[in-house]
């Protein structure tokens, strides 16, 4: 539903910006195709894995067995903050935060929950910052701004290793207790062969954002292997966030053909690229800031980071963070009051921290 949403809401911008540039073919020139297929690629390939049972596999793995509370804890953020960088902050999530839920219901430890999902959430945000494809307003940069991986691994490593132990020393909040985590039903065999061939289209999308393979041989090879072996696929790839991608790409076009527009976010971007993007990530989330803002600066650091950074503050910020309260929301000991008081707290602590980092990393404001 949330993306629906933001994509009635970029619909809605387009259409606007369409009354100042009518449509034209010069409109082809706005979209970013690589962006496009990749996404699709690496969607339909996370939804492999996950139909494969291997999130579910390696989480039970990992937690079964008796443990200190404060180490179950650690486990079960480590688990989405890792996996972020691979399937993406929304999917990490969607994964892990129900079974946090039901882990910390088993133990009938609910009320710890406002804890453990609020460090799940900014674990997943701040993981998935890590790697080109951890999140699609990386995807987005890293391809826009042709950067190499010096270029973008100096910019997100260092807030991503200090937002990992300061996630890690906020578990230590938690009682030390000791707990017997047992599942009831046994471990499913996962299908390697079905693995392996995920694998492969995984290691073929990696090739691809760091430009060693073309996107459109890419695309045909993914979509020929979902054809033959995994049909049902097509229907699990989040064509919506793909339709918001193209919508804001005729939004952002359009702003850079109206001279006041292009004025405004130039000089914009010019003076304050940090604040500016972190700032429009709080309102309009860091994914359409990342689109939206690209075409008005050269200065890809900046960006890059801001809007990474951005994803903290406010619920809006990251969508990935409305799928968390969403999830929370549905249990019946649910706190919302609660819950918006500490994730409000914690988000805004981290990022002021990570802007002030950020600053010193890129230089800008």
């Amino acid at each position: 539903m949330k993306q629906e949403v933001v994509l009635c809401i970029t619909i809605l911008c387009a259409g606007i910006t369409m009354l100042f540039v009518p449509p034209g073919p010069s409109y082809l020139d706005y979209f970013d195709w690589r962006v496009l297929a990749l996404l699709f690629c690496l969607m339909a390939v996370v939804a492999g894995f996950t139909q494969c049972g291997l999130l579910d596999n390696l989480a039970r793995r990992l937690l079964e067995g008796e443990k200190p509370l404060r180490l179950l804890a650690l486990a079960l953020v480590a688990l989405p903050f890792f996996s972020s960088m691979v399937i993406t902050n929304d999917v990490a999530l969607i994964a892990f935060v129900p079974f946090a839920l039901l882990v910390l219901t088993m133990l009938g430890r609910q009320r710890y929950a406002v804890w453990i999902v609020i460090l799940q959430t900014l674990a997943a945000n701040l993981g998935s910052m890590a790697t080109p494809i951890g999140n699609p307003q990386n995807l987005f940069l890293y391809s826009f701004f042709e950067l190499s991986p010096g270029e973008f691994f100096g910019v997100v490593l260092p807030p991503a290793l200090l937002s990992l132990v300061l996630i890690a020393l906020l578990c230590l909040r938690l009682p030390a207790e000791n707990l017997q985590v047992r599942f009831s039903s046994p471990l499913e065999p996962l299908p390697r062969k079905r693995l392996l061939l995920f694998a492969a289209l995984l290691a073929l999308c990696l090739l691809t954002v760091f430009r060693i393979i073309p996107w459109y041989i890419t695309l045909t090879i993914t979509v020929a292997v979902l054809a033959v072996w995994a049909r049902e696929l097509f229907a699990k790839v989040d064509y919506a966030l793909l339709a918001t991608f193209v919508f804001f790409f005729i939004f952002a076009g359009n702003l850079g053909e109206i001279p006041e527009a292009r004025t405004f976010f130039m000089n914009l971007m010019q003076s304050t690229p940090l604040t500016a993007s972190v700032l429009a990530s709080q309102f309009i989330s860091n994914v359409p800031a990342a689109v939206l803002l690209a075409d008005f600066t050269q200065n890809a650091s900046a960006l890059l980071a801001g809007v990474d950074v951005g994803g903290l503050g406010t619920p809006v910020a990251s969508l990935a963070s409305l799928i968390s309260l969403k999830l929370y929301l549905r249990t019946p000991e649910a706190q919302p009051k609660r819950y918006l008081g500490v994730f409000l707290g914690l988000n805004f602590a981290f990022l002021i921290v990570l802007y002030g980092l950020s600053v010193l990393l890129t230089g800008s404001f």
